[in-house]
């Protein structure tokens, strides 16, 4: 059964028209208590969410995916988190037994071989998690900006989402690059070491590379695809 919103998204969006992301974030978490989620990859602009939910003590459940091919400087940077802000950041894994069978029957790097394998490896260890984490919600924050990619420079900064049948919030939306990183440096917020390395776009080990000057802020994830097919589905429309 598909459940129908408790507010409107005209409705909704009226209400959060012309506040700062921390008065967003605390009028959802009052209309919708307990039913406000955010997903993190601990990347630069989930850290800057994280530390504006920490430090204004929003009550928001902190989530992130371990889909287990995470670099050890992501597992460094969320330790580095918990340390800082003394936060609980709930984790979700893929199931076991779905990994498994991928593994047994084409091996550790079938992404490179197909999109269809490569979008059958995002599923299991990033979509289906994501899926259990966002059951019964209502309310999914991330950290998406529009300038990131092409396919994201329409979307606007609250969205009803058809698949999850809940809201998503963006609060960074409209941030360019530059304001996230001052942020980061202003506010001395742990972050990831790669971005100092060229990492803009951080995910799976095999799947991420450092971007050369000029490049697009995606051309570093899934770089041995072309830019039409840059999505994991987490966010697909």
């Amino acid at each position: 059964m598909i459940a129908e919103p408790t507010h409107s998204l005209e409705s909704l969006s009226a209400q959060l028209a012309g506040l700062n992301e921390i008065e967003a974030l605390q009028t959802l978490t009052e209309l919708f208590l307990g039913q406000v989620v955010f997903s993190t990859s601990l990347g630069y602009e989930d850290q800057v969410i994280t530390d504006i939910i920490a430090t204004n003590n929003i009550p928001i459940r902190v989530f992130t995916l371990d889909t287990g091919r995470m670099f050890g400087e992501t597992y460094s940077v969320w330790n580095k988190t918990l340390s800082r802000y003394g936060i609980e950041i709930d984790t979700m894994f893929p199931k076991q037994e779905s990994v498994e069978n991928l593994l047994t029957a084409k091996g550790p790097f079938s992404m490179y071989e197909s999109v269809g394998n490569r979008k059958e490896c995002c599923f299991i260890r990033k979509v289906e998690p994501l899926n259990r984490a966002l059951a019964d919600q209502r309310i999914w924050i991330t950290g998406i900006r529009a300038e990131q990619s092409a396919n994201r420079t329409d979307m606007t900064q609250l969205e009803w989402d058809e698949a999850h049948q809940l809201y998503k919030f963006h609060p960074l939306m409209n941030w360019t690059f530059e304001q996230v990183t001052q942020y980061v440096k202003d506010n001395n917020v742990p972050y990831n070491l790669l971005h100092d390395r060229g990492f803009v776009s951080i995910g799976c080990q095999p799947c991420t590379r450092a971007i050369q000057p000029g490049e697009d802020f995606r051309a570093g994830r899934w770089w041995w695809e072309d830019n039409s097919k840059k999505e994991c589905g987490l966010h697909a429309k």
